[in-house]
């Protein structure tokens, strides 16, 4: 059965040298497409203290599902996977359900 829990994933992304300020800048358009999302609860943007090309994102989605809409939308599939993932070394995505103490 599928997840129904609020999903958050933590994708963190090396930058390949020379390319931060074009991740950044399509990174924009990224975030204000996320964050429509019917099942977005938040889209946030980190960069490293000690490596500036390294670049963490924390969202929060509804479920699974949302996940999955997230990952099959039109600015996920043209800015992420067509223009973003090229200009990384390297791309490690980790998703996770909050625990409630």
């Amino acid at each position: 059965m599928e997840n129904q829990n609020p999903v958050h994933v933590f994708a963190t992304w090396k930058v390949k040298e020379g390319q931060l300020e074009n991740v950044l800048e399509l990174l924009k358009t990224v975030h204000a497409e996320s964050i429509k999302e019917d099942g977005n609860l938040f889209y946030k943007i980190h960069q490293s203290n000690s490596d500036a090309n390294t670049i963490v994102l924390f969202e929060g989605y509804t479920n699974e599902a949302a996940v999955a809409e997230h990952r099959n939308s039109a600015h996920f599939q043209d800015f992420v996977l067509g223009k973003i993932a090229p200009l990384l070394d390297t791309r490690e995505i980790l998703l996770a359900t909050p625990l409630h103490y």
